[in-house]
């Protein structure tokens, strides 16, 4: 595959497509990064940043447009707790943004086409034990996804696979498995586990006060596969000639409570953990690294405790510029009492 060339990364004001504009600049090449917002945890290195909605054709077709590479992150999304509770707005925003993505590359002539999936493909029948049995790729079918998160990308894929076979676009199919790192979501819902924990702990740690809240009982099992990995894996596999589904994530799995130990280790702190009922997902997740392997030469590297202690430490420095903003509008708020009392 050339170097040099024009990519587009739909996604770009998100999580990882954020990374991913910085990893292909690297690389040599020049950039369009697109999305209903722009990064909001620093600058896109992205050479043309368009502020598009992708759920409309015509967005699409401008986004595609003289570029030959498309890597497909742009998804409607968030931790459990969002997309267990949006089931419509998912499925119908993601279903447009990927259709209308995928047809326009195809009309602009695009040379290859990257889906993001997921892990959220995979059979809730498959994913009952905490000690679950790694997944492989084929274990997607028969299928039946948790949710409409699932369903929409498992359709998606398919759709990839047709328009492979039926038109000779140069699909590549991935699933992640939980990605974390710095630059993320940390707040407000959609963020995922390893944010959500690493929040709470520098909470507890900036605060005094030791308490976090779990959901559920904290022994559902993940995998988590830090995002330089990710993004190494993507081009790779977009570099590669394997136009099946591979799973990329990391295959050593550890429940939320251990989660939870290792970054209170991180931090320095102790906790209490305090277990509340919450959305958990399946009981348990991992992912089967074998083909990865075999197809790239290649698996992610960078253990869970290292990628964990790069995301605390600037998961801390988000909690305590928060904490500070919140302490300053105290005062100014009992400074204007006092003037009006007096």
């Amino acid at each position: 595959m050339e170097k040099q060339g024009k990519a587009l990364v739909t996604g770009a004001g998100g999580f990882i497509g954020h990374h991913l504009v910085t990893y292909l600049k690297k690389q040599g090449y020049w950039v369009r990064g697109v999305d209903l917002k722009l990064p909001e945890y620093g600058q896109s290195d992205a050479d043309d940043f368009l502020v598009l909605d992708l759920r409309r054709w015509e967005s699409c077709l401008q986004a595609t447009e003289g570029v030959n590479d498309v890597y497909a992150l742009a998804a409607d999304m968030g931790g459990m707790g969002f997309i267990s509770s949006h089931h419509a707005q998912i499925l119908h925003n993601n279903a447009l943004i990927n259709i209308h993505t995928l047809d326009a590359a195809r009309e602009n002539g695009v040379r290859r086409y990257f889906y993001t999936s997921s892990a959220c493909v995979y059979p809730e029948y498959r994913q009952t034990e905490a000690n679950v049995i790694p997944l492989k790729e084929e274990d997607a079918y028969p299928a039946a996804p948790q949710d409409a998160y699932g369903w929409e990308k498992l359709i998606v894929e398919r759709l990839c696979h047709h328009y492979h076979e039926d038109y000779g676009l140069a699909t590549r199919i991935v699933r992640f498995h939980n990605i974390f790192g710095p630059l993320g979501t940390w707040e407000g819902g959609r963020e995922k586990a390893p944010a959500a924990i690493c929040r709470k702990v520098a909470f507890a740690k900036l605060t005094g006060d030791p308490e976090i809240e779990i959901w559920g009982d904290g022994e559902q099992t993940r995998s988590f596969c830090y995002v330089d990995d990710c993004v190494t894996g993507i081009y790779k596999l977009m570099c590669s000639d394997y136009t099946e589904p591979l799973n990329l994530g990391q295959d050593r799995l550890v429940t939320i409570n251990e989660l939870a130990d290792i970054v209170a280790n991180i931090a320095g702190v102790k906790i209490v953990k305090k277990h509340v009922p919450g959305p958990q997902g399946v009981r348990g997740r991992n992912s089967d690294n074998t083909r990865l392997r075999q197809v790239l030469g290649w698996e992610p590297e960078i253990s869970l405790e290292e990628g964990l202690a790069r995301t605390y430490a600037w998961i801390e420095r988000q909690v305590a510029a928060k904490i500070q903003h919140t302490e300053r509008e105290l005062t100014l708020a009992r400074m204007g009492e006092t003037v009006a009392l007096s």
